[in-house]
């Protein structure tokens, strides 16, 4: 088959790209929110630039799917780099002739957040039309290693550029690497997805046939049940980090780099190791391991003596790499069995859901980390996700079979 061929070229072709326009986002992100900070110094004003960031995917995310179903991905993707590299460069434009509002700043990140709302799910609709499904894990593990080798060192080209210049020429990165991204892109031929009926529904009714489609996906919807329950978990985990190294560990801000910087890295070290083998050939068993792996981490890592800062260390490196463990394998089973029609809103939804999910877990552990103590957060947490690793493997054994073939699965 030409694509089982040709995959690779295309799709490193694609994150080539990608990897310019991530690395510079994140470092323009990073500068955004230090130059937030610097200027006002208000927790309020970071917490408002956080939830920009979150509302696009959280609300729009829902209708965005219908977009991306019903019209070509690679224009969409295009035109998602092109209108965050305009408003980077506009921004930077308006601080260079001494307009420096952080309305504008907040408009920035707005259109920043909503880009990625229809360029994330665009793509990871798009990648099935050059991968062949029995790489689909391997290819999302090559993405997540991208993505994840850019969040490490994104932050350090944001502190190397906010030590040489300021805001205004920090944002013009952005326009260079968007601009790299959109070259590269167009240089890829795609398969022009069809909405077949969905041009004849209303976004309203083409959403429901989205839900619909995720609905009549059996094991799709077991394994959604504990994905929330882990993203409500696992996202606490990596935000409280800080804490149990100041207040229990009595580190400093040098021990704190050093456990961002390994989990990090574990994320990195396993989406490489997932790209390169594929990971487990049992999917779903994967995803079940990756997370009673997080639970019993976490478990250690709150029952574990303030003298064993070092230990606390490897877990975090461990529990780091448990996360692309299940996110990797379940997008590419959406990508494997979901129809192209419907691909983009289901990916939308999914994504959506998870936006949700993510502050809501913040929202629980802060006040119940605050009452027990976040040690007992972290033994209260790794005890759930023990259970939630149990529940995902009996709600998912009978439909995990090794990926050796190209058949769509559509369980009803």
């Amino acid at each position: 088959m030409e694509k089982a061929k040709s995959w690779k070229k295309s799709f490193f072709t694609i994150y080539i790209g990608q990897a310019f326009s991530l690395l510079s986002s994140s470092a323009v992100q990073f500068s955004i929110i230090w130059w937030i900070t610097m200027e006002t110094g208000s927790a309020l004003s970071l917490t408002i630039a956080s939830v920009i960031g979150l509302l696009p995917q959280a609300v729009i995310g829902l209708f965005a799917g219908v977009w991306i179903d019903r019209f070509n991905r690679k224009k969409i993707m295009i035109i998602a780099d092109s209108a965050v590299a305009l408003s980077s460069l506009i921004l930077g434009i308006l601080f260079i002739i001494g307009i420096k509002s952080i309305i504008f700043v907040y408009i920035v990140l707005f259109i920043r957040a909503l880009g990625e709302t229809f360029h994330k799910p665009a793509l990871q609709a798009a990648i099935p039309n050059l991968v062949p499904q029995s790489e689909l894990t391997k290819a999302g593990g090559f993405g997540q290693m991208i993505n994840s080798a850019c969040s490490i060192v994104g932050p350090m080209l944001s502190a190397f550029l906010m030590s040489i210049t300021s805001l205004q020429y920090a944002m013009l990165v952005d326009v260079f690497g968007a601009a790299f991204a959109v070259t590269t892109l167009s240089t890829v031929k795609f398969l022009n997805n069809t909405a077949s009926q969905g041009d004849k529904l209303s976004i309203i009714q083409d959403m429901k046939l989205g839900i619909s489609a995720f609905k009549s996906n059996k094991a799709l919807l077991r394994l959604s049940v504990p994905m929330i329950i882990s993203t409500i978990i696992f996202v606490p985990i990596g935000t409280l980090l800080p804490l149990m190294v100041k207040w229990y560990f009595n580190g400093t801000a040098w021990h704190n780099g050093l456990v961002q910087t390994l989990f990090s890295t574990g994320m990195l070290i396993a989406a490489m190791i997932i790209g390169f083998t594929g990971g487990l050939k049992k999917q779903f068993l994967m995803i079940s391991l990756s997370t009673g792996l997080l639970g019993i981490c976490s478990l250690i890592g709150g029952i574990l003596p303030a003298s064993l800062f070092w230990i606390f260390c490897i877990v975090v490196f461990v529990m780091g790499t448990t996360g692309m463990g299940f996110n990797i394998p379940f997008t590419s089973y959406i990508q494997r069995t979901v129809p192209a029609e419907n691909l983009g809103k289901v990916i939308s939804l999914v994504t959506s859901v998870m936006s949700f999910a993510a502050p809501v877990g913040i929202f629980i552990a802060g006040p119940i980390s605050e009452i027990i103590g976040v040690i007992n957060w972290m033994i209260c947490a790794g005890i759930v996700m023990i259970f939630v690793g149990l529940l995902c493997y009996f709600l998912t054994r009978e439909f995990d079979t090794p990926l050796n073939s190209e058949v769509i699965v559509n369980e009803k």
